[in-house]
């Protein structure tokens, strides 16, 4: 069962100090997470954007907690505290794991999934599959169901819910439209294996609610 680590929250880049003579050294790195704009050092910045790399291998859902340790660890400038500091992440909230295949409900409700990008649409070549991308350049290709989920979960007050409401199809059904009997862990498990990808090419992220 595929268990797959992704990072939270919205970077807004580097922070310098009001110094003159200016200093080129950031003061800290800002994280939007939430209700909070969480200060990162370089280095645990650099950790949380190696999150994101590998884009193939996250849409194979190879990314996980030991992989990107290893990566850290064997990268052209090793970071030999790598454990350490993929776990303070993780218990900050900025670093999210979940098993693709399991029980994602405790996960999905305490998270929101924030669409970034642009919709493309689908293709007269593969019209089962709808792109999202950045300035008409296409980043990822997924289900229409997928897609649609992806474009309205902003406005639910987390995934898990967005995933229930997705699922409750009534309102097609009403329309003379058969049901589509997916469950909502069904609908999960499909946004889930996805995900990773969505959020490596910055097409969405993931952000936690609020208590």
């Amino acid at each position: 069962m595929p268990r797959v680590i992704v990072p939270a929250g919205l970077t807004m880049g580097p922070r310098y100090r009001y110094v003159r003579p200016p200093d080129p050294i950031p003061e800290c790195y800002e994280i939007h997470l939430g209700d909070d704009l969480v200060e990162l050092t370089e280095t645990e910045a650099a950790v949380w954007a190696a999150a994101f790399h590998n884009a193939e291998r996250h849409a194979k859902l190879e990314v996980n907690r030991e992989s990107l340790i290893r990566f850290l660890e064997t990268a052209p400038k090793p970071e030999p505290k790598a454990t350490t500091l993929v776990d303070s992440l993780i218990a900050r909230g900025l670093l999210v794991e979940f098993d693709t295949d399991g029980n994602l409900e405790p996960v999905f409700s305490r998270h929101k999934l924030l669409p970034l990008g642009e919709g493309l649409g689908s293709t007269p070549e593969d019209p089962h599959l709808h792109r999202i991308g950045h300035a008409g350049q296409p980043k990822a290709a997924v289900p229409v169901d997928i897609y649609g989920l992806w474009s309205f979960s902003w406005r639910d007050s987390d995934l898990w819910n967005s995933c229930v409401l997705y699922a409750d199809d009534s309102e097609n059904v009403a329309e003379g439209d058969e049901p589509s009997g997916a469950t909502p862990q069904e609908i999960a498990r499909d946004i889930a294996i996805h995900l990773p990808l969505l959020i490596a090419v910055s097409c969405g992220y993931l952000d936690p609610i609020s208590a």
